[in-house]
């Protein structure tokens, strides 16, 4: 597994040339990029500020600017170098955090009390040993599920606790069918905390199981596979892992394929893909999250799992994988969001180097 210390996403064009002749054709077929520069004339007045804050005039005035889209799905970053030198800052911010959450505690919430404060799906509740499933009460889709863990503070998860609400997911997606056959497509997902669109902060995870057709970004996502296995006769999510694995990026542990992805929807976005949605997967899944709390200090993130059909349908699922996206929604504390109209109608753009944060993830999650 190729190593890259000295040289960032400011410097793809130098780790593309150092790619063997296969890794360019495939990172050509599916990425392409630009590496430019950006410049800019600041007042005099505002040189000592410069300095203070960036550590050189020169790295202001003279910024470069990486430009990479995936070919096959559509997405794109922009990566600022400037941008990705800064330091991550929440660590700072923990203990006053903690605390936060701590005192949030003495506030009621309706998921305190699940039994009485929170409605039960049709066929009931999904209750584990750590976790118990409910109705959302105000659906995203027909067949929309909460799985409420008996830990109040979010950022205190143990693998049993992940465990349990998962094998309480799997359960209440089994039920959902029964109730409904017609409903086929599964997705879970965490929303941690307010940056990443929890309207509360007792822990607490959700599931859903679709009719008709998988959400759109998961159907989106396999015809992209499927046209590409068509045109290229090659699995495009090993071919994806492959190029990621050659820049440095990616890297395999208990069969699951983990990528620092190089297009992220934002801040140090994370594919984690398996075959199955097993124990196995689920400890890698819980074992980044570990990783994005601990040494990357992300303390509000985004994590989706997409799932092929619970039963056969019309489409080809064939080749597709479990696929998570686990993405970091930036400071609790900052009073701006990190999504604006760029991100909304243009491309993402993104601070965090893809190149650092693999080298922190990567020395983590394979000493253990």
């Amino acid at each position: 597994m190729p190593h890259h210390q000295q040289k960032g996403i400011s410097h793809l064009d130098e780790v593309y040339a150092t790619l063997s002749v296969e890794n360019k054709r495939l990172f050509r077929r599916i990425f392409q990029y630009s590496v430019g520069e950006g410049t800019l004339v600041p007042p005099l007045e505002m040189l000592p500020w410069i300095e203070t804050q960036f550590g050189s005039v020169e790295a202001v005035t003279h910024q470069r600017i990486t430009k990479v889209y995936n070919r096959i799905t559509g997405e794109g970053a922009l990566f600022n170098s400037l941008r990705a030198k800064r330091p991550i800052s929440a660590k700072e911010h923990l203990g006053s955090l903690a605390h936060l959450i701590d005192e949030s505690i003495r506030i009621k919430e309706p998921l305190d009390d699940p039994l009485t404060r929170t409605p039960e799906d049709t066929f009931g509740r999904i209750r584990g040993e750590y976790s118990i499933s409910c109705a959302n009460i105000a659906k995203y889709d027909i067949h929309h599920g909460m799985l409420i863990l008996n830990e109040h503070n979010p950022l205190h998860f143990s693998w049993e606790q992940f465990h349990d609400i998962l094998q309480v997911a799997s359960q209440w997606l089994e039920a959902a069918h029964r109730t409904d056959p017609q409903a086929k497509y599964p997705f879970f997902m965490w929303n941690c905390l307010w940056r990443a669109g929890a309207s509360m902060i007792h822990s607490h995870t959700q599931v859903l199981l679709g009719r008709d057709a998988h959400y759109a970004k998961v159907e989106a996502l396999r015809r992209h596979a499927w046209t590409y296995r068509r045109l290229y006769r090659s699995d495009y999510f090993q071919d994806l892992y492959r190029v990621h694995e050659a820049l440095g990026l990616g890297f395999e542990k208990q069969g699951v394929h983990i990528m620092v992805y190089l297009t992220p929807t934002k801040e140090r976005e994370i594919l984690l893909l398996g075959d199955r949605f097993d124990r196995s997967y689920w400890e890698m899944v819980h074992m980044m999250l570990l990783c994005f709390r601990d040494v990357i200090k992300s303390i509000s993130f985004n994590l989706g799992i997409a799932l092929p059909p619970l039963a056969p349908v019309r489409e080809d699922w064939s080749r597709f994988p479990v696929v998570a996206r686990l993405v970091d929604r930036g400071e609790l504390t900052s009073r701006s969001s990190d999504i604006g109209t760029m991100e909304l109608y243009a491309t993402t753009v993104v601070a965090a180097d893809p190149f650092d944060e693999a080298q922190l993830i990567m020395k983590y999650m394979l000493k253990r």
